[in-house]
């Protein structure tokens, strides 16, 4: 079964500084609909303003990672990491049994569009820890490289959780297949341009959740940058 979340159906954030889109509850916005699928808890579709970003704040026992589209995020924490994400870059952040960060608009003239996804952790108490890959979009294009998963293989970085994630570049009659395992979930997030997915017209902030299909077929892409998520075959997360 495939069911479509349309882009314009998200929550709506509007700080002046911040503008964000928001798939499942986050903040101010709730839906007894849109509580997480699986593990997967947040993908906030945020663009900040020069020079503006989200001050230092805490968490714990969670897995929250970073994904630039365009510009440049400064990222800083408790565990005295200081980095800039790019678009390429995948930065993950377990927050284990603590951990306060800021993210911030590297940039005082350009705008900087990322999203930034929130996966509910298997292990509790973990040692907070901080990791960020670089993946080219010769990796990435026409196939889906994995970029996150639970033992880190493939050079993806490592999530305390049996989830998976893939990123992959589509565009110039390029295509290619997902092949869903038995009794896996599966979530679809068009991050930017537009697709099709076993026939139906995906655009940028579109999501799918995916239950009882075994393979899912992306063809027709025009700049498109698509992320998908291997996911335990639970409806809600447990957290």
């Amino acid at each position: 079964m495939i069911e479509v979340r349309k882009a314009n159906t998200r929550g709506v954030a509007e700080h002046g500084w911040l503008s964000s889109r928001h798939t499942f509850s986050f903040g101010h916005y709730r839906d007894p609909q849109q509580q997480g699928f699986s593990d997967l808890l947040v993908i906030n579709d945020d663009r900040v303003a020069p020079g503006k970003g989200f001050g230092t704040h805490p968490h714990r026992d969670m897995e929250i990672f970073s994904y630039v589209l365009e510009g440049a995020l400064e990222h800083k924490d408790t565990m005295g990491t200081g980095s800039v994400i790019r678009p390429g870059d995948v930065q993950m952040m377990s927050a284990g049994t603590g951990v306060a960060h800021s993210e911030y608009n590297h940039s005082k003239s350009e705008p900087v569009h990322f999203l930034q996804i929130w996966i509910v952790p298997q292990l509790k108490g973990a040692a907070p820890r901080y990791q960020q890959l670089n993946f080219t979009a010769a990796e990435k294009s026409g196939v889906f490289r994995r970029i996150i998963s639970p033992d880190g293989r493939d050079g993806s970085l490592g999530v305390h959780q049996d989830a998976s994630v893939y990123a992959g570049l589509f565009d110039a009659g390029q295509s290619a297949t997902f092949d869903v395992a038995q009794d896996r979930y599966a979530y679809v997030h068009v991050a930017s341009g537009s697709v099709e997915m076993n026939g139906v017209a995906l655009s940028a902030g579109d999501g799918v959740r995916v239950r009882d299909e075994r393979a899912l077929t992306f063809a027709k892409g025009e700049h498109a940058e698509v992320l998908v998520f291997d996911l335990r075959p639970n409806e809600l997360p447990d957290f």
